[in-house]
C-alpha cells in the first residue's frame, strides 16, 4: 500500500541520489574543485536524504555508507571554512 510518508521519503531518496550523482558529475567534468563548499554540500545533503530513505526500507549498509560519506563532507567542510576564516583575519 503507498502511503503519504513512503512517497516524501521516496522523493527525498531521489533527490539525495540526484545530489551525490551531481557532484559525481561536476567533480569528474572538472567543474569544481574536491575541496569547494559546493561540492561538499552536495555530498552532505545527498547523503542526509538518502540516510533517511535506507533507514526508513531497513537499508542498513547503505545508511552506514552515506553515514560514512556525511563524515567526510563534514571534515572537508570543516576545512574549507577554516581555511577562509583564517584567510580572511
Amino acid at each position: 500500500m503507498w502511503t503519504h510518508n513512503n512517497l516524501l521519503i521516496d522523493i527525498l531518496g531521489w533527490i539525495g541520489a540526484i545530489g551525490l550523482l551531481a557532484a559525481y558529475v561536476l567533480i569528474s567534468a572538472k567543474k569544481v574543485e574536491g575541496d569547494s563548499t559546493r561540492y561538499q554540500l552536495l555530498n552532505l545533503v545527498g547523503s542526509f536524504f538518502l540516510i533517511l530513505n535506507t533507514l526508513y526500507y531497513g537499508a542498513y549498509p547503505s545508511s552506514f555508507l552515506n553515514l560514512f560519506w556525511i563524515a567526510v563532507a563534514l571534515y572537508a567542510l570543516r576545512k574549507v571554512i577554516g581555511k577562509y576564516f583564517l584567510w580572511a583575519r
